[in-house]
């Protein structure tokens, strides 16, 4: 009898210990990011890598995800993922202003010409270890860009610096409120969210953003002229997660975590900034609206004198804070190279 209440006790044991194994193995992780629940980069990047992580845990993991700043207003996001107030983040690194300088070197003038070869770029800058120092707090799970950023104005058109000054723009970052600083313009900052409301009542003229941006916030609806200028900046993104969060999952849990993170992942996400960027130029053109290019891009010599000069200013800082800038601008010069296959 005492042998046989053994095993009765051993195999309960067995059994709730499967059990508590199972229940731990579930995991539900909430995730905001900034744009709206409509746009093709919650659609096709945010809920898509969310829907992944579920299949490929066979829905142990469960992502639920908080589109535009629903959770946590934009700007808080990464602060608030560190302090574990959510899980994961999809978030613009230069919105917490002068957290991820070294990162933000990506956004310089003549980086990258598309969300494709800023991903490459960004990613590869991040793998190599030359950002290791900006990312202690939280667990990075993979980096892109948008498009070429350019000028969306309303009740006027720009076709040379001239035209840029005195007008308010709305800016994403310190890194463009520089480059709109040197030509003359007044840089409004504000998350992109909130350029819709600000350009309605007057408060900006127009806004700094990729095409996808016109769709993705709506200002489609209030812009009536676009200025590119090829090259002149690209925004940094990244999705990551709180460490404590990451550390306490399964190493079967992790192991999903970690086969959705790297290049893949930022590649995606630079192809959907892509494609939206080509539905924003269709729209506009659909419109009627008037659609100015800037021959030669960056370097067109109206216009190189004043970027040119942002873009010094913000290495020389860098250098005078004992930060390697300019080594990490000349890597990511050669990655442009390699990136643009």
């Amino acid at each position: 009898m005492l042998r046989f209440l053994k095993k009765v006790s051993a195999i309960t044991l067995l059994a709730s210990l499967v059990s508590v194994s199972a229940q731990a193995q579930q995991v539900t992780l909430r995730m905001g990011h900034l744009w709206p629940a409509v746009s093709g980069n919650h659609i096709d990047l945010m809920q898509a890598w969310a829907d992944k992580v579920q299949a490929d845990s066979n829905g142990r993991i469960r992502v639920e995800v908080y589109p535009g700043g629903t959770l946590v207003p934009p700007t808080e996001q990464y602060e608030a993922v560190r302090n574990r107030i959510m899980d994961i983040t999809a978030t613009v690194q230069g919105y917490t202003a002068n957290r991820f300088p070294l990162t933000q070197i990506v956004e310089l003038p003549g980086v990258s010409d598309s969300g494709t070869q800023g991903a490459c770029i960004l990613q590869n800058l991040y793998d190599e270890g030359h950002l290791d120092r900006e990312y202690a707090d939280t667990k990075p799970l993979f980096m892109f860009t948008h498009g070429p950023g350019m000028f969306h104005v309303r009740g006027t058109e720009i076709r040379t610096p001239e035209d840029l000054r005195g007008l308010r723009i709305r800016r994403p970052t310190t890194v463009v409120g520089n480059i709109l600083e040197q030509l003359g313009a007044q840089p409004v900052g504000m998350p992109a969210p909130e350029s819709y409301t600000a350009m309605q009542r007057g408060v900006i003229d127009g806004v700094a953003l990729p095409w996808e941006g016109t769709i993705a916030f709506r200002l489609a609806e209030l812009v009536d002229s676009h200025t590119s200028i090829g090259g002149m900046y690209t925004l940094a993104f990244i999705v990551t997660m709180n460490s404590q969060v990451y550390n306490s999952l399964s190493a079967e849990n992790r192991a999903v975590i970690d086969a959705n993170t790297g290049m893949e992942w930022a590649m995606t996400g630079g192809r959907v900034f892509d494609r939206l960027d080509e539905a924003g130029i269709a729209d506009a053109q659909a419109k009627g609206r008037t659609i100015i290019d800037i021959e030669g891009g960056v370097n067109n010599p109206a216009w190189a004198p004043a970027i040119n000069a942002a873009r010094e200013q913000y290495l020389n800082d860098l250098e005078n804070r004992n930060l390697p800038g300019r080594a990490v601008f000349e890597r990511a010069m050669e990655l442009r190279n390699s990136c643009a296959a």
